[in-house]
């Protein structure tokens, strides 16, 4: 039995599944990464001299126009087969949780609830009331106002903020309890989401890591690393559900 029949097999028979992508599977969809982002007139700035309370502080307009150009990024991009996949498996498996850590909205374009632990770049939020709203580039104002009269901002997790204690809860939840943890194009190096899947792993869950670069530093048996595009390698694995 090969480690793709390995997990169709259990994916299939499994009720409860964790799903955490991260910016590999948005990649395949065309959106740089974090980091390669910064390109252009960009290429002068840090992300992290962007993202971040004290540069929204200090420069709001240029912070708005970073994220107004990302958010052209993100319109220009469609769900890839990874997503849809994973859709499918919601779908499928009413028990799949899918944590993103992902910004972009493209598993809820496919057809995906997830569980978004750094916001969303399609939403903003009132620095005042912390009332929020969908934005978009072709806002009449920019930076765009709250109806209260206040100036908005994207509802993302910026360096030096906490990620949603809600949120995070019901992550951990989900890899507490379930059967299969599927690792998609992350690098499963920051945390907190890095330990979601080896929480899964102590567990006894099955934990897959599907990447396009091999994680060589957890190996056990219940432990599978899958080396590929989410695109390629996730519906090979929902093959056999078809026929359940």
């Amino acid at each position: 039995m090969t480690e793709i029949d390995r997990v169709a097999e259990r994916l299939r028979t499994a009720t409860r599944i964790a799903v955490l992508t991260g910016a590999g599977i948005s990649a395949e969809s065309g959106i740089p990464t974090f980091r390669e982002a910064q390109t252009g007139l960009w290429s002068r700035f840090r992300p992290e001299d962007l993202a971040s309370p004290d540069a929204f502080a200090r420069d709001p307009t240029t912070v708005w126009d970073w994220y107004r150009w990302r958010r052209e990024l993100v319109d220009r991009a469609a769900p890839n087969e990874g997503h849809t996949a994973i859709a499918e498996l919601q779908r499928r498996v009413p028990g799949t949780v899918l944590i993103t850590q992902n910004v972009d909205g493209l598993h809820q374009s496919a057809g995906s609830e997830a569980i978004e632990l750094h916001g969303s770049i399609r939403r903003a939020r009132c620095t005042a009331c912390h009332a929020k709203r969908e934005w978009s580039v072709d806002e009449s104002e920019f930076p765009p106002r709250c109806n209260c009269g206040s100036m908005l901002r994207p509802d993302i997790v910026w360096f030096g903020e906490q990620l949603s204690e809600a949120q995070l809860a019901r992550a951990f939840a989900a890899a507490e309890s379930c059967n299969v943890f599927l690792s998609i194009g992350t690098s499963n190096l920051v945390q907190p989401a890095a330990s979601l899947p080896w929480i899964a792993a102590d567990r006894h869950a099955l934990v897959v890591v599907v990447n396009t670069v091999m994680d060589g530093q957890h190996h056990a048996p219940n432990v599978v690393h899958l080396t590929g595009k989410a695109g390629q390698v996730l519906p090979r694995l929902l093959t056999p559900l078809a026929s359940s």
